[in-house]
């Protein structure tokens, strides 16, 4: 059985943001979405219309990576490097915002996929079987568009 780790990620977070889309009516953006910016130095919210499914998709993900993990964590890994003032100052990092995770893992909640306990959120069993599915029907579309990678997919062999 193929993990996340086999399959690419910008795949599995594109196929996980359409099924979000289309089956989970909990997880849909607030009225606030269009206008939010993702962090303190961006200049402007997404340009994709689906920026929300896709984060949400990408927080599943890291959950199903890195869980138990918090807030906090989240907004460094989604984190940027900023321009401070001219030319000659370096770069810094900066966190991303936390009101759009903090919302994403709340309605993920709401629809089951997630669960808080005392370390951080972590993924439910149904989150877990959910990406394990689309995991499996990805592996099985790359294994008939790419041969070559049937060896790393495939079950192994007892």
């Amino acid at each position: 059985m193929p993990s996340v780790k086999d399959v690419p990620a910008d795949l599995l977070i594109g196929e996980l943001a359409r099924y979000i889309k289309e089956n989970v009516p909990q997880v849909k953006p607030p009225v606030w979405a269009p206008f939010v910016k993702t962090g303190a130095n961006k200049e402007r919210p997404p340009d994709t219309p689906d920026w929300w499914y896709i984060r949400a998709a990408s927080i599943i993900r890291k959950l199903y990576l890195y869980g138990p993990v918090g807030v906090g964590s989240l907004r460094t890994a989604y984190g940027y490097r900023a321009k401070i003032g001219d030319k000659t100052r370096p770069e810094r990092t900066r966190k991303a915002g936390g009101a759009v995770i903090r919302k994403i893992l709340q309605q993920l909640e709401q629809a089951g996929f997630v669960a808080k306990t005392k370390k951080g959120r972590v993924l439910t069993p149904e989150g877990r079987s959910l990406v394990d599915r689309i995991v499996a029907k990805i592996a099985k579309e790359l294994v008939k568009t790419r041969p070559e990678l049937a060896k790393y997919l495939a079950p192994p062999k007892e």
